[in-house]
């Protein structure tokens, strides 16, 4: 019995869904049409068997890149190889598009079907999917489809390959829509300004000229001599200028209003606007031209080349075609009517405006068209399969077709196309590398400019920072002198011996004048006497620590007015009694116990 799966692509992921036997389906297909729209029928066919969400939005874009292009995915291939049977001869897998198909085939060996009841049930499925996955309502899968076709579609038109030939394209319609509506619009000057100067037409031929003079004559009773040189100026000709000024002395036009004067040179002036928007677009295509595709412009002209890509949809596009079709391209209409007429089918098409075909004879223009089409053909694929493209083999293919036109002319036998082509590819290798020379000079030169640019900015942003450390450093060197003053005073008070630190602060004033003599007395004793026992041994150190201690606990004014009273009562002491320093050590610290 063969099993019937059918896959199913959605916004949100994958699904597989398994259905009745196929026989059964296949008799059945007007029911499975009817019970499509009812969700209870619809169950009772189709089954739910795996469901695979996409982690991310990401990720369901590499997916939908995969599928259009019929790429097995890792999510798919996984999704398949856990959820279908693993005899792979009795699981018959229904898909929607045939290129997936293929590829499931080739990679998985599954056998895959399209059409048909597949259609219907896939139909079914996308009506009922958000009713078919459990958690997923029916605004969040439009969501993710709203979603996932934004991405889908920006990255197509971020990475397509014709993105470059658009532009040439969109120029090239715009100028013929532009080359209609100047003739329209001049035709209106004409009409309208011919009521009041009718002989201006007959002299004047072209459109621009025609509508410059309007707007700079306006009453023709109003032009004399001073106007003759900006009339020669406008008309490029003084044959036609003096023309002009003796057609306005004897014209038979009637007299015009100051209102409609001003209408008309309005108007004039936005007729020669739009002339002059289509000169500038003229030579923006051209330069385009020149990039894109310059061996097709050397060969045929940027006009003609740029109608063939964009009749072609692109440069690729052109280049694929053979040159049979590219000599009638732009020709369909008369291609298809000979065909069902069974007439003579047509010669030429685009190419038609080439100056070669123009000046072939009249038995002569098939043939030659003929010609050009292949060395327009050979041309395209140059320009878009080269890695750097230049116009050397363009200006190689129209000599070949100037000496085919004198070939039919005189008879004059031409080079072979070897012989050219040889010619040609030593040309375009020293052109390329010129072309390649210049390109890396433009980069080392703006490797230059941006390294200096980066050096300033770096020289800028040191000159900005540098006052900035060194006060770091101050602030950071303040607290390191606050927290040393603190460090030093136990070191002094841990000195019992030294009465160095307690006569520091003299800014005291509550004591007498004797006092103050008394105590200086005591200091120059004290310094006297500190190098003779100033070398404690580390134990008495370690026995000083504790009155330390003792010492830090008890306040600062308490502290200095007993430091005052030691050395007092140490100073008899130490004349009196030098011989026992241990004795002397215990009244000291029986006397700091008291204090």
């Amino acid at each position: 019995m063969v099993l019937l799966h059918v896959l199913f692509e959605h916004a949100v992921g994958y699904a597989l869904l398994a259905l009745k036997e196929v026989e059964e389906i296949s008799l059945l297909l007007p029911q499975v049409e009817e019970c499509v729209l009812n969700l209870g029928k619809f169950h009772n066919i189709v089954r739910l068997v795996a469901f695979c969400p996409f982690a991310s939005s990401q990720v369901a874009l590499e997916n939908a890149n995969a599928v259009s292009e019929g790429i097995v995915h890792e999510d798919l291939r996984l999704l398949l190889e856990t959820h279908l049977p693993s005899k792979k001869k009795k699981v018959l897998l229904g898909v929607g598009d045939p290129k997936i198909g293929a590829a499931i085939q080739e990679e998985l060996g599954y056998n895959c079907q399209t059409g048909g009841v597949i259609a219907e049930i896939m139909r079914g499925v996308r009506l009922h999917f958000h009713n078919l996955v459990k958690g997923l309502t029916d605004v969040s899968a439009c969501k993710a489809q709203l979603g996932l076709g934004h991405s889908y579609s920006r990255a197509k038109v971020k990475f397509n390959v014709n993105r470059v030939d658009n532009m040439i394209i969109q120029s090239i319609s715009l100028l013929d829509q532009l080359d209609k509506d100047i003739n329209t619009f001049s035709m209106r000057v004409r009409e309208w300004y011919g009521y009041h100067f009718p002989e201006l037409v007959k002299i004047i031929n072209d459109n621009a000229t025609y509508c410059r003079l309007a707007q700079f004559i306006g009453n023709r009773r109003e032009l004399s001599e001073e106007k003759l040189e900006k009339l020669e100026e406008l008309t490029m000709d003084g044959a036609k200028a003096k023309a002009i000024l003796d057609a306005s002395r004897s014209s038979m036009g009637m007299d015009i209003s100051a209102i409609d004067l001003i209408n008309i040179e309005s108007f004039s002036s936005r007729v020669v606007s739009l002339s002059e928007y289509r000169q500038s677009l003229h030579t923006y295509l051209r330069s385009k031209m020149s990039q894109v595709a310059p061996s097709l412009s050397a060969l045929i002209g940027e006009a003609v080349g740029a109608r063939l890509i964009a009749h072609a949809g692109s440069l690729t596009n052109l280049a694929k075609y053979p040159a049979s079709t590219v000599q009638i391209l732009g020709a369909e209409k008369a291609l298809f009517r000979a065909l069902k007429t069974r007439g003579n089918t047509p010669k030429y098409g685009l190419i038609f405006h080439s100056t070669f075909i123009g000046r072939a004879a009249a038995k002569n223009k098939g043939r030659i068209s003929r010609y050009l089409a292949n060395k327009c053909s050979i041309a395209s694929r140059i320009d878009c399969f080269s890695e750097v493209p230049t116009s050397v083999f363009g200006e190689k293919l129209r000599e070949q077709v100037e000496e085919r036109l004198s070939f039919y002319e005189t008879g004059e036998i031409p080079r072979k196309n070897l012989d050219v082509m040889k010619e040609a590819m030593v040309q375009a290798e020293e052109a390329a590398a010129e072309i390649t020379r210049k390109l890396e000079k433009q980069e080392k030169k703006r490797l230059k400019k941006e390294k200096k640019r980066l050096a300033a900015l770096a020289l800028m942003s040191s000159e900005n920072s540098s006052s900035t450390p060194e006060e770091c450093e101050e602030t950071c060197e303040k607290p390191k002198k606050k927290k040393k003053k603190p460090q030093e005073a136990p070191q002094e008070n841990g000195m019992e011996d030294t009465p160095i630190s307690f006569s520091k602060p003299k800014k005291k004033k509550p004591f007498s004048k004797e006092e103050l003599i008394s105590s200086d007395l005591e200091e120059t004793a004290g310094s006297t006497n500190v190098p003779k026992r100033k070398k404690p041994s580390p134990k008495e150190e370690t026995v000083s620590d504790p009155e330390e201690a003792g010492n830090r606990s008890v306040p600062k004014k308490k502290r200095k007015f007993s430091s005052k009273e030691e050395p007092i009562s140490s100073g008899p002491e130490e004349a009196a009694g030098s011989k026992s320093s241990s004795k002397k050590k215990k009244k000291l610290q029986k006397l700091s116990q008291e204090d």
